[in-house]
């Protein structure tokens, strides 16, 4: 996971063969076009998932910051990822029993997507309820704000933009 710090009238290469790719716009806008010249304008809080070998070109004429993920697809037979383009504001609100924040998931939870990308909302004085004990690589960008991340015994203040291997309002999980 990487910041793309796209200056204007630049445009994207393709990842590796075989490597996924989700890009969130965290400022600026962007427009993705795919090999068939479909186009689809990304402003912020917008993102696209691209399958493996999805042969597309992501332009701006003028300067956008993206949150990018690539790793090397597991494709199992039969089961097969498409294109989503999207915006957080268009996924519903999933329940969260027993916390207090907002959660939207941004992949489909389907066999095929095998890693997971949600934003979580916290109010001011807000945290989450739960230790989590499992066994996953994550990545934590904060959207906005600052927050305080406790990891073990360890407690470190966070403010927008990427720290470490962990994710907090933007999280994705492989």
């Amino acid at each position: 996971m990487y910041l793309a710090k796209m200056q204007e009238n630049s445009q994207s290469g393709l990842p590796a063969h075989d490597v996924e790719r989700f890009v969130f716009v965290v400022q600026g806008s962007v427009t993705l076009t795919n090999v068939s010249s479909a186009s689809h304008k990304l402003e912020v809080d917008s993102y696209a998932y691209l399958p493996p070998n999805f042969e597309h070109i992501i332009k701006c004429d003028a300067s956008a910051t993206l949150v990018v993920f690539e790793r090397r697809h597991a494709s199992l037979e039969n089961h097969f990822t498409e294109l989503i383009v999207g915006s957080t504001d268009q996924q519903p609100l999933l329940d969260t029993p027993g916390e207090i924040f907002e959660l939207r998931k941004l992949l489909p939870t389907s066999t095929p997507y095998d890693f997971n990308v949600h934003i979580m909302d916290f109010q001011p004085g807000e945290y989450l309820n739960v230790k989590e004990v499992h066994y996953n690589q994550h990545g934590l960008l904060l959207l906005e704000g600052q927050g305080i991340y406790r990891l073990g015994d360890s407690c470190s203040l966070v403010e927008y933009g990427i720290r470490g291997n962990m994710k907090s309002s933007l999280i994705i999980t492989p």
